[in-house]
């Protein structure tokens, strides 16, 4: 596994060289919690910091593409959010567990589960890190790892370990349904990016459950994107219809994902903004 890990690392740095240049060079760690190893990647700006800190949660592609490098959405957020001077660390909650695209399987790995307790372990190894400020990590997840997203910041008793919470969270295209009937709410300013178009997950369930969190939650903002599809926010990727989803929304597996300028760029200027207060 820690050879996997490296070799991400090592095809994200080759890509680097061979593209566009990027923020900063990609780091292979591993998190032991028990028994349990959690591989991720981590992205840090120049200088010692500390910085504010992102913990990125992949979605059901997994973090990698098939070359085995960063998947092009997270790489190219990498970029953006280490030149804005964020730390960046992206659990990698599939290869950690031996498994890869989870998109068209009915996955064992929860996200009100094993994607949680990575975000929490992510959060205590990082706040011990020097380069990071304690009191400044936040949460951005896409589609599976959205859902993750929300769930880590519903209420909870406060965690023994005595370290700052988490600052705020963003949930790009999550699936809202079962969280909207778990009765959802956030203990910690929360963002949701989604598309009006999106087929994979539904845009009014998310209004549904930010409507019913109202007066029983932090502060809660959902912005829905006209016309946009899954994946809207990734880098030029023409829309495309793909078969064999386990979810979609009419339950026939048929999906769109693709780029959405307009809300692509939104995104990109709302994020940052969102996590650096």
């Amino acid at each position: 596994m820690r050879r996997a890990i490296a070799a991400i690392v090592l095809a994200t740095a080759l890509l680097a060289v061979g593209g566009r240049a990027r923020a900063a060079t990609p780091e292979a760690v591993e998190i032991k919690t028990g028994d349990f190893t959690l591989k991720a990647v981590l992205f840090k700006p120049d200088g010692p910091g500390p910085f504010p800190t992102i913990i990125g949660l992949h979605g059901c592609e997994s973090l990698t593409n098939r070359t085995g490098a960063l998947s092009t959405l997270y790489s190219d957020w990498a970029e953006r959010l280490t030149k804005a001077g964020f730390v960046l660390l992206f659990p990698d909650s599939y290869a950690s567990r031996h498994m890869g695209n989870q998109c068209r399987s009915r996955s064992t790995i929860k996200a009100n589960r094993e994607r949680v307790e990575d975000v929490q372990a992510a959060r205590k190894w990082l706040q011990n890190q020097p380069y990071v400020k304690p009191d400044h990590v936040t949460l951005l997840g896409w589609s599976n790892g959205a859902i993750g997203v929300l769930w880590a910041v519903r209420p909870r008793p406060r965690d023994p370990d005595d370290k700052p919470d988490f600052r705020s969270a963003v949930a790009i295209y999550p699936g809202c349904r079962r969280l909207d009937t778990s009765a959802w709410s956030a203990r910690v300013p929360t963002l949701i990016l989604i598309g009006r178009a999106d087929d994979v997950v539904s845009a009014h369930a998310c209004e549904q459950m930010v409507a019913g969190a109202r007066g029983r939650s932090a502060r809660v903002m959902i912005n829905v994107y006209p016309g946009a599809y899954h994946d809207f926010d990734y880098p030029h990727r023409a829309v495309q219809q793909r078969n064999g989803y386990t979810f979609s929304i009419d339950g026939t597996g048929k999906v769109h994902v693709g780029t959405n300028p307009t809300a692509r760029a939104d995104a990109l200027r709302r994020v940052p903004q969102w996590l650096a207060r």
